[in-house]
């Protein structure tokens, strides 16, 4: 059987910086917790996207956890969060006690629609937070969703899991809300084996986020706790493959674009295909070449097909309001995110790909429009 291709693996530099990084925590000892790849790592992804402070974390979840802490959702709180997402975003909703109401997809965007979320503050004007998702790297629309929140005096938190790289009209998404999270786990455009990035302009609630991700550790000579704390910091290891990761980050941004447009020129002919959405606002990183179909050859058809030849590719993310835990919480929309889902699907989009494996994939998806 062929070598394995996978939906979107880790691609380490072939300069090697991050090794250099990591080398240098190993000279100079600082393994764990913290050191100079950690403080460095914060400055570096907050410069690169123009932001005033960043709190390295363990994950990305652990960012979206931080922020809503930060935001003050506490129990019994509402909470409007994208149900197109993947459970990681509305998790700590729960860490929270609070309540998550999940809102719809637009066809324009595949993110949270502003009309439904309109409609979600008219029945839900008393929200404490918002959740943003910029899909697949796709930004959400978001002057629409910035003046709802502002107009609603709310806190918006923008999920930019997936968008790291990703600009709505000239900006970087992850800059707009109140608070803005990234993640670097293992399949993300951008790796330090696992790892997150909470950032915002608030540099006060960044540092106090810190506090809490560090046990909330007082400052005394003994060890004493005023607040709940967490174990939520990035090792000094962990950020010095990060600090290599960024240097590359333009690169696998160019080749994710690449890897689409190469499926767009060799797929759009066949019947029933539409690809993910481009608007004149957004320059999307690409994170996962994602298409629909509408005909007779359905998603998984093509993903059977794929795995016979040892290929990786998977269904849209199943929304959140049709997830077992979730579906006992509001919803509100209609149809959008429920039909992307059944007849959406991701490919192969490893950055690490060939052009004679990305033509070898395109011929196995064309095959099953000759059947």
């Amino acid at each position: 059987m062929s070598k394995r291709i996978f939906l979107s693996s880790p691609h380490m530099s072939d300069e090697g910086y991050e090794q250099q990084y990591v080398k240098e925590a190993f000279d100079t000892n600082w393994i764990a917790p913290l050191g100079e790849n950690v403080n460095q790592f914060e400055n570096e992804l907050a410069n690169m996207v123009g932001i005033k402070a960043a709190g390295a974390l363990t994950s990305g979840t652990a960012a979206i956890h931080m922020a809503l802490k930060a935001a003050d959702v506490g129990e019994g709180d509402i909470v409007f969060c994208s149900t197109l997402t993947f459970s990681a975003t509305a998790n700590p909703i729960i860490y929270q006690n609070a309540i998550p109401v999940f809102i719809d997809s637009d066809y324009k965007t595949w993110n949270m629609c502003p009309k439904a979320l309109e409609e979600a503050f008219e029945k839900y004007p008393d929200v404490k937070a918002v959740i943003v998702v910029h899909l697949y790297g796709m930004s959400a629309d978001m002057d629409k969703i910035v003046a709802l929140c502002k107009r609603y005096n709310v806190v918006l938190i923008e999920d930019a899991a997936e968008s790291l790289g990703t600009y709505y009209k000239g900006r970087h998404t992850g800059t707009f809300g109140d608070y803005g999270i990234f993640s670097f786990n293992g399949n993300k455009i951008i790796t330090t084996s696992g790892g997150g990035m909470l950032v915002s302009n608030n540099e006060e609630r960044i540092a106090k986020a810190r506090f809490w991700a560090t046990q909330s550790r007082d400052q005394a000579k003994h060890y004493q706790h005023s607040e709940l704390g967490y174990n939520y910091r990035m090792s000094n290891v962990v950020a010095g493959i990060g600090r290599g990761q960024l240097k590359v980050l333009k690169e696998r941004v160019a080749k994710k674009n690449y890897i689409l447009e190469f499926y767009k020129r060799e797929l759009s002919g066949l019947d029933g295909i539409e690809f993910m959405p481009s608007n004149e606002w957004n320059e999307p990183n690409y994170w996962l070449s994602s298409m629909t179909l509408y005909g007779k050859v359905r998603p998984a058809d093509v993903m059977e097909a794929l795995e016979k030849e040892n290929i990786e590719s998977r269904p849209i993310w199943k929304p959140m309001h049709l997830q077992p835990f979730f579906e006992k919480y509001d919803f509100v929309g209609t149809d959008v995110s429920e039909k992307l889902f059944e007849n959406g699907i991701c490919l192969p989009s490893d950055t690490k790909m060939t052009d004679e494996e990305l033509t070898r994939i395109c011929e196995i998806i064309k095959g099953l429009w000759k059947d």
